[in-house]
């Protein structure tokens, strides 16, 4: 039983050496201890407020990206309703272009017929006037062969010819 039984001194210089070091680790241990757990729990607290700022300048870009695809969309739609009335604004100026071009053209065609027909109208008295003289010349030619005819015209004549003036 002597093992479970210890004596004094073993006792006495056991507690001294704890005591040594404890004091030790009190004078230079547990101040590097505690000085490793302050800068761990600063480094942690550093990475939690790193985290935090990371998450709201993330929370703060998606606003920001929502923001500017909302105004890109609505840039986009702008856009494409100008587009639209540009679009109709030249079918209406060619349509307009086209309608004056299609009333010159049917003045020019009218005018073109108008002096067409004139024309014809021309050609058609010349023709009639001559077939008239070429008809009188010939029917005067046979009244006039006689002389008595040809006296009687020329006193009418000259009848029509005081009455006039």
């Amino acid at each position: 039983m002597e093992l479970f039984t210890p004596d004094f001194g073993l006792v006495f210089w056991m507690f001294v050496s704890v005591a040594i070091l404890l004091l030790i680790l009190y004078k230079w241990g547990w101040p590097m201890i505690i000085k490793g757990i302050d800068s761990r729990a600063d480094f942690i607290n550093s990475g939690v407020e790193y985290a935090q700022n990371a998450k709201e300048q993330l929370e703060h870009a998606r606003e920001e990206s929502d923001k500017y695809l909302a105004e890109a969309r609505r840039q986009q739609a702008q856009m494409l309703r100008e587009a639209d009335k540009m679009k109709n604004q030249i079918i209406d100026d060619a349509r307009s272009a086209a309608q004056k071009e299609a009333q010159k053209v049917m003045e020019a065609a009218k005018l073109a017929i108008e002096q067409e027909r004139k024309e014809a109208q021309l050609q058609f008295r010349n023709e009639v006037s001559t077939f008239a003289l070429d008809i009188a010349a010939k029917v005067v030619r046979n009244q006039l062969q006689d002389k008595n005819a040809q006296s009687r015209l020329v006193g009418t004549l000259l009848d029509e010819m005081e009455t006039q003036n």
